[in-house]
């Protein structure tokens, strides 16, 4: 069975359009905050804004142990003297307390932060039938997947020290790391943690359709079907080929550049390749540009096979 791809390049690990090592995708005199960065596809995507030379990157999640060890890591890899600085904060996305602790903390410290990366997520129970869950798990995603992402993305867009702030820095980036659980169907896996995301997703891209791209950039991505603690404890490892944390590390970087501004708001896979997408994006002739032209709802969450519909609709002439 082939894979949704709007490209002839299916990638599964990275490649040079994406590479952090690319002049036009440093992220140099920049402050990346993400969200579940102690392991996994989140320290990944820590090591690659490394790489692309952020001045300082603030790792955050729940188990103070995995994040420091995280952190030493990376300044192993990265030296201790380096171009990069590295953060390692205690911090629960599914407690408003310890949100508001956390925007509270980098403001006294006088930290303003660029790139804002959600990937902590709440997997919930997984093969059960819908009917059968229990409803404080099932609002617990939507605590997590939905309500800390909210309120980690208003803390992130009102930062009292954004006024301060040269108007050069502005531009801000706000990087989604979601799931393509949100448009399969029949769904698989965890109804919780599909339904919860793509609620996450059709939120944000409404946020994105009142933002200016160059105030707010927003793009959500699947990552790829990756191998992880998380994943580890629902799925065996010979069961799925799995993809490279490469790709989705290197993506993130290159989502939170200008290279990526026509994407704003859309939900895309981290496989497809940027300049095929960009190509076909930008070709009045080709189906792929004919819907992003015409179709604002095109690679948002809405109804699968119908164009989306706006209040212009019923609006008299």
């Amino acid at each position: 069975m082939s894979l949704p791809s709007l490209g002839t390049t299916y990638h599964r690990t990275s490649y040079p359009a994406i590479s952090p090592s690319q002049t036009a995708l440093s992220q140099a005199g920049r402050t990346v905050l993400i969200t579940g960065g102690g392991g996994g596809i989140g320290f990944e995507i820590a090591r690659s804004f490394a790489k692309a030379s952020a001045s300082r990157i603030i790792i955050i999640g729940r188990r103070s142990a995995l994040l420091d060890e995280a952190a030493t890591k990376l300044r192993e890899e990265f030296g201790t003297n380096g171009a990069t600085e590295f953060i390692a904060r205690q911090g629960d996305i599914g407690d408003d307390a310890s949100i508001s602790s956390l925007w509270e903390y980098l403001h006294s410290q006088g930290i303003f932060v660029n790139v804002l990366v959600l990937n902590a997520a709440f997997f919930g129970p997984n093969g059960a039938e819908t009917l059968l869950l229990d409803k404080d798990e099932i609002m617990q995603a939507f605590q997590v997947n939905v309500g800390g992402n909210f309120l980690m993305t208003t803390k992130f867009v009102h930062q009292t020290l954004r006024p301060s702030i040269p108007a050069a820095d502005h531009r801000l980036y706000l990087l989604n790391v979601s799931t393509a659980q949100i448009h399969m169907y029949p769904s698989t896996g965890s109804d919780t943690y599909g339904s919860s995301k793509a609620a996450w997703m059709a939120m944000l891209s409404r946020i994105a359709d009142k933002s200016k791209v160059d105030e707010l950039q927003i793009i959500s991505y699947h990552p790829g079907a990756l191998y992880s603690e998380g994943a580890s404890k629902y799925i065996d490892k010979d069961l799925l080929n799995w993809d490279d944390m490469s790709l989705p590390a290197d993506y993130a970087v290159w989502a939170a550049s200008s290279e990526a501004s026509w994407l704003h708001g859309r939900f895309v896979w981290a496989h497809w390749d940027v300049d095929e997408l960009r190509a076909a994006a930008t070709d009045a002739t080709n189906e792929v540009g004919k819907q992003m032209k015409d179709d604002e709802g095109y690679l948002k969450v809405g109804v699968l096979g119908l164009p989306s519909v706006s209040l212009k609709t019923y609006m008299k002439e």
